[in-house]
C-alpha cells in the first residue's frame, strides 16, 4: 500500500523545479501530475520542460499525466520603467498600451479597455491587492483614483469585476498553443476564464481543427462561470477551480462556500473536480505551512476534489518539494480519519451513464461492506468504467488496467485510481486471469491471496460499458 494516496497532487513546473532531478524528487514526493503555465516563457520552453517530464516518468515506470494552462483573456500590466508606488487618494492614468512612455502612466496590454470600462468602474490590480476607481474614461485613456494603494510591478495582473471585458474566450496566443499541445499529444488543456459552455465548445472545436483529441479542463474564476456551472460542467471533461482570480472576481469572503457548491456539483456529474490556489501560499517562502493552509487542503479533500494544484508553492518557490511532501502528509491523515466518507456515490443520473454500467459499480462497491477486498482491479480502454469506480469514492484502491498508456496518464487525475498498462486478451478466460494475477502480483502492491473485485466491459473489453462483475483470489488458479 505504500504510496498510495488517493488524493492527487498537481505540481506546477516553473524555474523553481524544472530540472530533471526536481522533477524526480517531486514524483518521489507525491506530484502525480505536472502543470505548464503557458502565461510565461516561450513554447520552446515549455517542451524542454515536457520531454523531461516524460523522461522520468518513463524512468519511474509511471504515468503522469501534463496539463497545459491557457492564458486564455487574461489583462495584464504593461512593462513598467521601474515599479510604481501607487499611495491612496493619488490620480493616474491607464492607457492601453504595451510599454510605458516617459510620462508616467499605467500601460495595460488590453487595447479594448477604454471602450468597456465607464465611470466607478473598479479596477484590481497584483491580484486585488492594489485597487482604482475610474473617474472618466475616453478613448485614448482612463482617469482613476487610487483606493488602496501599493508598490505596483510589471506585468501584474488586472481584473475588473464590474465591467463587461469584450474579449475572446480563447486568443491567438491561445490557439498556438493548442496547436502545439496536438503535435506534442499533451494530456489535459485548461481553458482560462472560462464564461459559457460556448467557450470549452471553442476550445473543442480548435483541438480537433488541429487534429487532436485532447480533454479540455474548465477554469471556474470568473462570476458567470459561476451562474453557468452546469452547462459547462456538461461540455467539459473536468473542473479547475481556480481560487485566485476567483476570489478577486465575486470577493474571498463567497469563496469557501461557492467552492463547495462547485465540488459537489461536479462530483454529482461524474467528472473530476481539482482545487487550486493558494492551497500552500506561505510555503513560497517558509519551510511549513500555516495551519489555515493546512485546514484548507484537509477541508478540499474532505468535500470531494479529486485532485489538489500547487501553482507558485512549486513554480518559483523556496521549497517545491517539501510543499509537495507535506501536502501529501495533510491529505494522508485526512484519507486515513473518520472525516472522510467512503463507499457512496453522489451521482446524479444521466446520459453518459447506463443504469446497466452503475449497476454493476453499485454491486461492487456493496461487496466491499460485505466481505474482505484489497483491491478493485477494473479493465478498460476508455476510461468509463475507472471513473465509475473513482466517484464511489471506494474505501480500496482502484487498480485500473488499460492497454492504452495515453489512458493510462489521463486516469492518473482520478481519485482513488492506479493505472497500468497491460495488453488484453481476445477474451476473457481462465488463461487470461492467471495472466493478469501473474501482472497484479509482479507489478502492483497485490499479492497472491490476496481478494479482489473484478470488473469491466465485455466482450473482448471492448463495449465501452462496464457490464460484468468478480469476486476473485489472485493466485488460486
Amino acid at each position: 500500500m505504500k504510496n498510495l494516496l488517493r488524493t492527487k497532487i498537481i505540481a506546477t513546473i516553473g524555474p523553481a523545479s524544472d530540472t530533471e532531478e526536481k522533477i524526480t524528487e517531486l514524483i518521489n514526493a507525491g506530484a502525480r501530475a505536472f502543470r505548464i503555465n503557458t502565461s510565461h516563457a516561450k513554447q520552446e520552453d515549455h517542451l524542454k520542460i515536457l520531454k523531461k517530464i516524460r523522461k522520468q516518468a518513463r524512468q519511474l515506470n509511471l504515468y503522469i499525466p501534463v496539463i497545459l494552462d491557457l492564458q486564455g483573456p487574461k489583462i495584464r500590466v504593461g512593462n513598467l520603467r521601474q515599479p510604481l508606488n501607487l499611495t491612496e487618494g493619488e490620480n493616474v492614468v491607464i492607457k492601453p498600451c504595451l510599454d510605458q512612455a516617459e510620462e508616467t502612466f499605467i500601460p495595460v496590454d488590453y487595447c479594448g479597455i477604454t471602450q468597456d470600462l465607464k465611470k466607478g468602474n473598479i479596477i484590481l490590480l497584483d491580484d486585488g491587492k492594489i485597487q482604482l476607481k475610474t473617474l472618466k474614461v475616453d478613448p485614448q485613456k482612463i482617469e482613476a483614483v487610487v483606493i488602496d494603494g501599493g508598490v505596483l510591478a510589471s506585468r501584474k495582473g488586472v481584473n475588473i469585476p464590474s465591467a463587461v471585458i469584450n474579449m475572446p474566450s480563447i486568443t491567438a496566443r491561445d490557439i498556438e498553443f493548442i496547436k502545439f499541445s496536438v503535435e506534442n499529444n499533451l494530456d489535459f488543456i485548461a481553458l482560462s476564464f472560462v464564461r459559457q459552455k460556448e467557450d470549452i465548445i471553442s476550445a473543442k472545436e480548435q483541438i480537433k481543427q488541429a487534429g487532436g483529441d485532447i480533454p479540455v479542463i474548465a477554469k471556474i474564476e470568473k462570476p458567470e462561470a459561476v451562474e453557468n456551472l452546469s452547462e459547462i460542467i456538461s461540455v467539459s471533461d473536468a473542473i479547475l477551480i481556480a481560487r485566485g482570480d476567483l476570489g478577486i472576481e465575486i470577493s474571498p469572503e463567497r469563496v469557501p462556500v461557492v467552492q463547495k457548491h462547485i465540488i459537489k456539483e461536479v462530483n454529482s456529474s461524474g467528472k473530476e473536480v481539482i482545487t487550486a490556489t493558494q492551497m500552500l501560499e506561505s510555503m513560497i517562502k517558509e519551510p511549513i505551512p500555516t495551519r489555515a493552509e493546512a485546514s484548507d487542503v484537509a477541508n478540499a479533500i474532505i468535500d470531494g476534489t479529486d485532485a489538489l494544484l500547487l501553482t507558485g508553492e512549486t513554480a518559483v518557490g523556496k521549497f517545491p518539494v517539501k510543499t509537495v511532501r507535506t501536502m501529501k502528509l495533510i491529505a494522508e491523515n485526512v484519507e486515513g480519519s473518520s472525516l472522510c466518507r467512503y463507499n457512496t456515490y453522489e451521482l446524479k443520473k444521466n446520459g453518459d451513464c447506463s443504469s446497466d454500467s452503475q449497476s454493476i459499480a453499485n454491486a461492487a462497491i456493496k461487496i466491499l461492506e460485505e466481505v474482505e477486498i484489497n483491491a478493485i482491479v477494473a479493465f478498460t480502454r476508455s476510461g468509463f468504467t475507472a471513473r465509475l469506480f473513482s466517484k464511489a469514492k471506494p474505501g480500496v484502491p482502484v487498480i485500473v488496467i488499460s492497454d492504452n498508456t495515453e489512458i493510462c496518464k489521463r486516469l492518473n487525475l482520478l481519485w482513488g485510481v492506479f493505472p497500468y498498462h497491460m495488453e488484453f486478451s481476445p477474451n476473457f478466460t481462465e488463461e487470461f486471469l492467471r495472466k493478469t494475477d501473474d501482472f497484479l502480483i509482479n507489478n502492483t502492491f497485490i499479492e497472491r491471496g490476496n481478494k479482489i473485485v473484478i470488473t469491466g466491459g465485455m466482450p473482448c473489453l471492448a463495449t465501452g460499458t462496464t457490464n460484468f462483475i468478480r469476486i476473485h483470489e489472485v493466485g488460486s488458479l
